[in-house]
């Protein structure tokens, strides 16, 4: 299966702000993309990329004053099976877990696992450690919270989605991501693409998703407590301990954003319409 994915982006800036951004398709993902058009702005203005510490690609830029616009796009190469399902994972006990999962066991600024640890232990403490647990988790989260583009609320995090009932995306993979970690499962939180493919189509906006991976039996395995149920054609952009890790976009001075388009579709053409050397370096960086 064949993927068209990508983004127009603009802000408006009041005067010169530096600005850091994290779009790039993530470099597990390099070796699918068979076209693509590397991150770009209007007007142009130079870009720097780096490694984050949690191996997200990321760009630093000065956006000018007045209307800067972002953009790129790429085919990638998808299995178009759904995510891997392992029904029989088990937990790692804590004292087993390899040194680069610990940072996924503690609280972070939107994953209060400290303050949710009895709400944890009181539901989910006498459920199957592993795969059941997590599970019962996403179930539990799916259940409580009800999704609503006009429920988004930058501020709010994993203790307050559930006690509201209410949030987007990112709202339902804080709080399951926090519940783990109160189970002593570690669990990091995703951002990326996913379209409506396998699904019936929704009448909203196309948007950048938000999901977990949860280490189990050796392996980080994907969960989504949105959807809870196994979904086609994810495309990674970064991971992190939560949302504050993987902002698309981090700017130093005031601004609004103007324009948000993004595509995520199934698509038959392994190039992009556009006459172009072979993939550049940028895209897969």
């Amino acid at each position: 299966m064949l993927l068209h994915l990508g983004f127009e982006i603009a802000y408006r800036f009041v005067q010169p702000t530096p600005m850091v951004v994290m779009l790039d398709i993530h470099g597990s993902r390099s070796g699918d993309i068979t076209d693509c058009e590397p991150l770009s702005t209007l007007p142009s203005v130079p870009l720097r990329k780096y490694r984050d510490g949690f191996g997200n690609t990321c760009t630093r830029l000065h956006a000018p004053a007045g209307l800067l616009l972002l953009s790129a796009a790429a085919i990638v190469r998808d299995s178009g099976l759904p995510d891997r399902q392992q029904p029989d994972a088990m937990q790692v006990p804590v004292e087993a877990l390899p040194d680069e999962t610990l940072p996924f066991l503690l609280g972070s600024r939107y994953c209060e696992s400290d303050t949710l640890m009895q709400y944890a232990w009181d539901r989910f403490g006498h459920v199957e450690p592993g795969w059941t647990r997590v599970q019962a988790i996403c179930d539990h989260v799916h259940a409580a919270i009800q999704f609503g583009y006009h429920h988004a609320d930058p501020t709010r995090g994993a203790l307050r989605a559930l006690e509201e009932g209410r949030g987007v995306c990112r709202d339902f993979a804080h709080a399951a991501v926090a519940l783990c970690r109160c189970m002593n499962i570690p669990a990091r939180y995703c951002t990326g693409y996913l379209g409506d493919i396998g699904v019936p189509p929704v009448d909203a906006p196309m948007d950048f998703s938000a999901w977990f991976e949860v280490w189990l039996d050796g392996d980080w395995y994907t969960f989504d407590a949105r959807h809870n149920v196994p979904r086609i054609g994810r495309v990674l952009i970064a991971r992190g301990r939560d949302a504050a890790d993987v902002a698309i976009s981090s700017t130093f001075g005031p601004n609004t954003l103007e324009r948000f388009d993004i595509v995520t579709e199934e698509t038959p053409h392994a190039a992009l319409d556009i006459a172009r050397d072979p993939v550049p370096v940028d895209c897969v960086a």
